[in-house]
């Protein structure tokens, strides 16, 4: 019986992708050192680069992605320009590599739970 509800409870969650574009100066020291805390502030709350300028993480719905939104928001230097995408996990998955591989290090698979 509670394996039953434990599962319609992982089932309640929609998971979703939080894709951060960026595009920051760097001319000045002080371009620099925004550049470098707002990385640090993306590694630090868990995102994972795709590729340079481009960090993606998972949440567990939309109501997550939303407050993550509001968090990188609120640590967004003032020049430049970064660019927030939600979409869910499955659409996620369905992105296509013309070139070069898939990293090891981001997980991008429907298998989401693991059981021990």
């Amino acid at each position: 019986m509670k394996t039953i509800c434990f599962w319609k409870f992982m089932m309640s969650f929609r998971y979703m992708r939080v894709i951060v574009f960026f595009d920051l100066p760097t001319k000045t020291s002080k371009d620099i050192k925004n550049y470098s805390k707002f990385h640090k502030f993306l590694l630090k709350n868990g995102f994972m680069m795709l590729q340079n300028s481009v960090y993606s993480k998972i949440v567990l719905n939309q109501t997550s992605a939303n407050l993550l939104s509001s968090r990188v928001r609120a640590n967004s230097p003032e020049k430049g320009n970064i660019i927030l995408l939600s979409i869910t996990e499955k659409q996620f998955n369905k992105m296509e590599y013309i070139i070069g591989e898939q990293k090891d290090s981001v997980v991008s698979s429907s298998d989401r739970v693991v059981l021990l």
